[in-house]
């Protein structure tokens, strides 16, 4: 056994399937947000017509030579930072040699030996269980071009527009047990990279693209053949070709066929994966240094000067509301999705809201209204201020919840802009006349004896029940714990 297999001898299983262990381990391609390429002043923008943003260096053309982009190495560095990586301080450029028409070089400039980036880790919640994957490394390469083939009957175009585009490789160990785990850990780079600004995130660009490497064995046994699925560019797609790819593995094993080491593309059409292509191993590639590019040497100062412009990462962010604001890991970890989720709720604190009811409107009426609509807390027509002048009528007393809900509705559909006037015009105000109340409870006891009965019998669900006929009589304008405990105290 080698160390690697004793290392995954040693992590926890996780759920089995038809009495299987999955192991999942993960490659993503993060396109770098810089304007120009890795080795050129060609464009990255995306969109243009094809062939218009690939120049002679991206083609290797004779007498061109690769020269690195500054903006690169700055961006592998933030990502090191952001995962308690280990930046190398000297670092390493190969040539990765393999034949495909969409790479007229024959090669790829990668790193193999010495990636600039080493280590780390990426943790987050599944569930509410805390969850860690372990980063083997994360390298800088260029990407190759791209093969059209829809356009063309019986051909194959070419694209060479990404050619030379920027990129962070980014490897894990194989330490996910499911694919809810693997989703999960997509989702949480996914987050990382665009929150520190190196990667746009656009998946449907191809800007950042999951390759997925899934085995299967008996709990025990040694590690099984994987099968390596290319280019999932959404995490649905994500999910559904990892559990196909988990169940086709099993039958072929229960079968008694044998797992054969493959590259497969996911079909979203048909739901399945297709095998592509027998998987290479590194020796396939013939790496060798690039004798165009030096080495890449990583000074301490140029570390601290990168470090000196890094956002509060979104895990110390987390950490700092659990201990300022007193919530719970996972309120924590759902408020710091997104940059500008996070910014919403420090704007909703800071303009007087009780943090915790802020939390609490924020991960759960506002998000349901955000998926309903499909958009991002950029766009919510609720503003942070409008919650928190919301949150703090509620936190004063001056809405119960179900009146709380009907504000944020006229909120959110433009009925009104100010919360004070829209309780004021919807006659929200809670019931101050304790004669009214009096006779409202009086009558729903006079309209309820077998409510009243079975509460007294001893059982406590009645009297919610009663509870609800109040609010329901007083418009919900009664104070639910008021109702609560003037009915106790008038049914003895």
């Amino acid at each position: 056994m080698n160390t690697f297999e004793a290392q995954q001898q040693g992590r926890p299983t996780g759920p089995l399937v038809r009495g299987y262990e999955v192991i999942i381990g993960f490659e993503t391609h993060a396109q770098l947000s810089t304007a120009s390429k890795i080795f050129s002043r060609a464009s990255t923008a995306f969109g243009a017509e094809p062939n218009t943003q690939a120049c002679a260096v991206d083609l290797a053309l004779p007498g061109t030579l690769p020269v690195m982009n500054k903006g690169a190495v700055e961006r592998a560095i933030k990502l090191g930072l952001a995962l308690g990586s280990h930046i190398a301080p000297r670092s390493v450029f190969a040539r990765k040699n393999y034949f495909y028409p969409d790479l007229p070089k024959g090669y790829q400039i990668s790193q193999f030996e010495i990636p600039v980036v080493q280590g780390g880790s990426v943790s987050f919640f599944l569930g509410e269980e805390q969850k860690t994957v372990r980063l083997v490394r994360a390298h800088l390469e260029e990407d190759a071009g791209k093969s059209l083939h829809e356009d063309f009957i019986g051909q194959s175009g070419i694209d060479l527009n990404r050619a030379g585009t920027p990129l962070l490789e980014i490897v894990t160990e194989p330490d996910m047990r499911s694919t809810a785990e693997a989703v999960a850990y997509a989702k949480e780079l996914h987050k990382i990279v665009t929150w520190i600004g190196i990667c746009d995130g656009n998946m449907q660009e191809g800007s950042f693209r999951c390759d997925a490497n899934v085995s299967v064995r008996k709990p025990g046994d040694k590690l099984g053949t994987r099968r390596e699925i290319k280019n999932l560019n959404s995490f649905k797609f994500m999910q559904q070709a990892i559990d196909y790819e988990i169940r086709w593995q099993i039958e072929e094993i229960e079968d008694g066929r044998e797992i054969e080491q493959a590259t497969v593309l996911f079909d979203p059409d048909t739901g399945e994966t297709r095998a592509m292509r027998a998987k290479e191993d590194s020796a396939d590639y013939r790496y060798f240094p690039d004798p165009d590019l030096p080495p890449l040497v990583i000074a301490a100062d140029w570390i601290e000067r990168v470090k000196a412009t890094m956002p509060e990462l979104p895990r110390a962010m987390a950490e700092r509301y659990v201990r300022d604001h007193g919530l719970s890991e996972y309120d924590a970890a759902q408020l710091t999705q997104s940059a500008a989720l996070a910014g919403y709720f420090d704007e909703a604190v800071n303009a007087g809201a009780t943090p915790k009811l802020a939390s609490n409107w924020i991960t759960g009426e506002m998000a349901r209204r955000l998926n309903a609509a499909e958009i991002g807390i950029e766009a919510a027509p609720v503003k942070a201020q409008q919650l928190a002048q919301l949150v703090k009528r509620i936190a004063d007393g001056t809405l119960p919840n179900n009146a709380a809900r009907q504000v944020f509705e006229a909120l959110w559909t433009g009925e009104g802009s100010d919360v004070d006037a829209i309780i004021e015009a919807k006659d929200l105000k809670p019931m101050n006349d304790t004669g009214a109340l009096d006779k409202i409870l009086d009558e729903v006891i006079a309209k309820n004896a077998k409510n009243v009965e079975e509460y007294r019998g001893g059982k406590e669900k009645a009297l919610n029940a009663l509870v609800g006929q109040v609010m329901k009589a007083s418009g919900g304008k009664a104070n639910p714990a008021q109702v609560t405990e003037l009915l106790k105290a008038k049914l003895g």
